[in-house]
């Protein structure tokens, strides 16, 4: 036991989406995690579009009510900035470099491939392992991305009371809580599996092949089509319209008139990611897919996502094989479940 070494302070993993700020923490007791804290807290409309926090003040107080809900006491930190707004590059460097050689070679190499002056960019940089026909280099994954786009989330955690430790990657942290629902799927560890996030407005596909992702790619669609459709047609403000989709409540024609149009327009834009996918790569199918993502929660949707394709397709639950604390709400827990992936591969950061 390592009863002299500092542990490491545990993490909250805060997911700021178009609609929602969703933070959990896990704590991990005999080899298991346990949700220790959680909590989701609604965005106003446009408090952030398209991923980009063009409120910050709004985000910050939902980040601290949702904090004050989720009963949590750590004040550590771990978000994620969306792919979009990130390049990546994987470089060939000598793996006998030391770190500090090797950030100042990063820096060099940087000014290649970023399109901005290096002083408004904040980088990083993962050593992934040598190269197979040359075991003295290294391949190193370098991310980069506008310094803004960090500091703004940054400034909404300070704002809800929250200190930032970790900024992520939102399809790294999707790859870091896939390894949570890998066994629940009917294929290989080797298989190529698709995992679909589709949220408000924006939807990520990663493909991974042995766990680790070969292709992300992001598209503007998500639920506030459907949303935008109920007020249009029942005349509905935004949050009632929210709320309906959540609760019931809507006329029977919805069914037919609203929801099944949207699945079938969701089917469709998967279809279009992965063809992006296809068109690129050695592959030209997938073994599975993983539907996550506040729509994954749709009923019916990974059964037309499925017959769309062709292919298995499940909905993620990351959270499955953990206990909870006694604070956490069982049925409310897991029925947000499937949109709580980049939560989870955030707070999972505290284990790393």
């Amino acid at each position: 036991m390592d009863l002299f070494t500092p542990k490491k302070p545990p993490l909250i993993g805060v997911d700021i989406s178009s609609t929602a700020v969703k933070l959990l923490q896990l704590v991990q007791v005999g080899g298991r995690y346990r949700v220790e804290h959680y909590a989701v807290e609604a965005l106003p409309p446009n408090a952030v579009v398209e991923k980009n926090i063009v409120e910050v003040e709004a985000v910050g107080e939902a980040i601290r009510r949702a904090y004050n809900r989720s009963g949590a006491k750590t004040k550590t930190a771990a978000a994620a900035v969306a792919g979009s707004a990130v390049i990546t590059k994987v470089i060939p460097m000598p793996g006998d470099l030391s770190d500090e050689d090797m950030e100042a070679q990063i820096q060099i190499e940087a000014n290649q491939y970023i399109p901005y002056p290096i002083e408004e960019v904040s980088l990083d940089f993962e050593v992934l392992g040598p190269i197979k026909d040359n075991p003295e280099m290294v391949n190193v994954l370098l991310a980069a991305s506008r310094t803004e786009n960090v500091d703004l989330r940054v400034a909404a955690l300070d704002l809800g009371g929250l200190t930032a430790k970790v900024m992520d990657v939102e399809a790294f942290a999707m790859e870091n809580a896939f390894r949570l629902v890998a066994d629940q799927l009917s294929v290989p560890k080797d298989a190529v599996v698709a995992m679909v996030d589709v949220g408000a407005t924006m939807t990520t596909l990663i493909v991974l092949k042995n766990q680790r992702t070969i292709y992300s790619r992001e598209q503007v669609f998500g639920g506030k089509q459907l949303t935008d459709e109920v007020m249009r047609r029942y005349g509905l403000s935004y949050e009632e319209a929210g709320l309906a989709k959540r609760q019931g409540g809507l006329p029977e024609s919805y069914e037919s008139e609203a929801l099944e149009p949207f699945k079938d327009a969701m089917a469709q834009q998967i279809s279009r990611l992965l063809q992006f996918f296809f068109a690129g790569s050695e592959y030209s199918r997938v073994d599975q897919i993983v539907l996550a993502g506040g729509c994954a929660s749709i009923p019916g949707a990974a059964d037309k996502v499925e017959e769309h394709m062709g292919v298995p397709c499940v909905i993620a639950n990351p959270l499955a094989d953990m206990s909870l604390s006694g604070r956490v709400q069982a049925q409310s827990l897991m029925q947000d479940a499937p949109a709580l992936m980049i939560a989870c591969g955030l707070a999972l950061r505290s284990f790393d």
